[in-house]
């Protein structure tokens, strides 16, 4: 692991989720530098995104602003009713 994840980490290396599963912790990419990994799925966790091996993504960038411009409104536009 790079310093930059071990300072990120603090000296953490696992975790248990409040379903059960365990997690570790890897090195990530650009924008979110801590990837978490399902080491083991619990039998009682009912997620069905919570996969053994496999990344629980950091959706961080999903909520960031719409760089998208906004439709600009119509005018003349009326509704009927």
């Amino acid at each position: 692991m790079s310093a930059e994840v071990n300072t990120a980490l603090k000296g953490f290396h696992h975790a248990r989720l409040s379903c059960g599963c365990r997690i570790t912790f890897r090195a990530g990419v650009a924008g979110s530098p801590v990837l978490a990994v399902v080491d083991r799925k619990s039998s009682a966790c009912p997620l069905m995104f919570h996969v053994e091996g496999l990344a629980v993504y950091d959706h961080r960038e999903a909520l960031r602003p719409s760089t998208r411009p906004h439709p600009s409104e119509e005018e003349g536009y009326e509704e009927e009713g």
